[in-house]
């Protein structure tokens, strides 16, 4: 009984190195015919000269996209929705001052020109609209 098993097993690798051995020769005869078809010629040379320009052309033109990403609608409303949440942070901080100042004012009797020379504070401080 082990004698048959190995000897069917052997039979199954034999047959698989037949077929490998089929398949190695086809390929080999796909390989040449490639070969023939891709040596030399003067057409080849020409597309392959013509792939060569387009991708050139592709990339210079995708430098020029990138130039112009700023103008992108995308991009611009992007800018503006941040513009917008600078601005608020601005008028909050700017509240926040205005509310110090007149706690101070009310609390410790500070004016509010004293306040702002002594932290620095631009008279012309108000909340910006723009």
């Amino acid at each position: 009984a082990v004698v048959s098993t190995q000897s069917t097993g052997l039979q199954e690798i034999d047959s698989e190195i037949e077929g490998l051995k089929k398949r190695k020769d086809n390929n080999g005869v796909s390989i040449a015919a490639a070969t023939v078809c891709r040596e030399g010629g003067e057409e080849r040379a020409r597309v392959l000269e013509d792939i060569s320009l387009k991708e050139k052309m592709l990339n210079a033109v995708k430098e020029e996209v990138l130039k112009y990403k700023e103008c992108d609608p995308e991009v611009l409303e992007k800018k503006k929705a941040e513009l917008q949440l600078c601005r608020d942070s601005i008028n909050r901080w700017t509240d926040n001052i205005f509310s110090v100042q007149a706690w101070c004012r009310n609390k410790f009797g500070i004016e509010t020109k004293d306040m702002c020379k002594s932290f620095g504070i631009p008279d012309e401080l108000d909340y910006f609209e723009g």
